[in-house]
């Protein structure tokens, strides 16, 4: 599914938080570093590839590009994707879906586009071997990014599945939620390290608190996920996603300081408790 040895990944963030995440990336191993604009593309191997998952707090959504092509119109997109063997990452029985972002005066319509390239990958399997294989837009086997900037495309594979930000403990949130992103790149970008008191007299939903918590205890906010799209991938590695995953555990210790919060609406400040407890913080983040 992926090369062996070094790739190249491109990991999607919000406006502003590029900086963060390139030094993320680069504290994780990274090599050959490039800021964009909402992202940041590196290098590494597959270890890297699941580390970044479990460890990467201001990412949204990690890609593998696998093809670059010009396309003109609809019928050059069609081609450019049918060129692409798709057996190689996917088989008939497998599902797919392609996530499409079009800009640009060539290709205004991103839902047509990603129509024409899955059109051209069940196309090829139906004349390779006879079948074509479904489209699930939920829970895909294999999530297609394309991305099109004016006859520039760029096909990769999604290997995060759902974004990052979804780390699973908020299932309830207030009227006006923070993004778990946001709320790492928040603390991230002060320079607080963990060490001394963290207080949040508006902690909402507590997504401020998880995420300064986190940090503080060098919690990898990838712990609390369900799965990742990689880890339906034909080359899935479970051994060596479990031996990262109890990497990961061995290295949560106590905040050093005090982490809390509070918050004029009482039922709030319930669902702030019940998000805590769900990020395995409860006893470290008082509210």
């Amino acid at each position: 599914m992926v090369p062996e040895g070094k790739f190249e990944m491109v990991a999607k963030t919000l406006a502003g938080f590029e900086d963060v995440l390139a030094d993320e990336i680069w504290s994780l191993g990274g090599i050959d570093i490039q800021v964009m604009r909402r992202a940041v593309s590196f290098r590494g191997d597959k270890t890297l590839l699941y580390r970044a998952h479990l460890w990467l707090r201001t990412a949204l959504r990690i890609l593998v590009p696998i093809h670059y092509a010009t396309a003109y119109n609809a019928s050059d997109l069609y081609k450019r994707a049918y060129h692409i063997r798709w057996s190689d990452y996917m088989t008939v029985r497998d599902t797919f879906a392609i996530d499409c972002i079009a800009s640009g005066e060539l290709f205004q319509h991103s839902l047509f586009a990603a129509m024409k390239a899955k059109d051209a990958i069940a196309d090829q399997f139906v004349d390779r071997q006879r079948e074509r294989p479904s489209v699930d837009l939920e829970n895909p086997t294999l999530r297609i990014n394309l991305h099109i900037h004016d006859s520039e495309i760029i096909f990769a594979l999604d290997a995060s599945g759902d974004s990052l930000h979804k780390r699973g403990y908020r299932l309830e949130k207030n009227e006006a939620p923070l993004n778990e992103i946001t709320a790492a790149g928040m603390v991230l970008l002060t320079g607080w390290n963990g060490k001394t008191n963290f207080i949040d007299p508006m902690c909402g939903s507590g997504t401020l608190l998880i995420e300064a918590a986190g940090i503080a205890m060098d919690l990898a906010p990838g712990l609390c996920r369900e799965g990742f799209g990689f880890q339906r991938w034909a080359d899935y590695d479970a051994a060596l996603w479990e031996n990262l995953v109890a990497e990961a555990r061995e290295r949560i210790h106590p905040p050093l300081g005090i982490i809390s919060g509070s918050d004029v609406d009482a039922e709030t400040v319930e669902i702030a408790r019940r998000n805590i407890e769900r990020a395995g913080l409860k006893g470290h983040v008082q509210v």
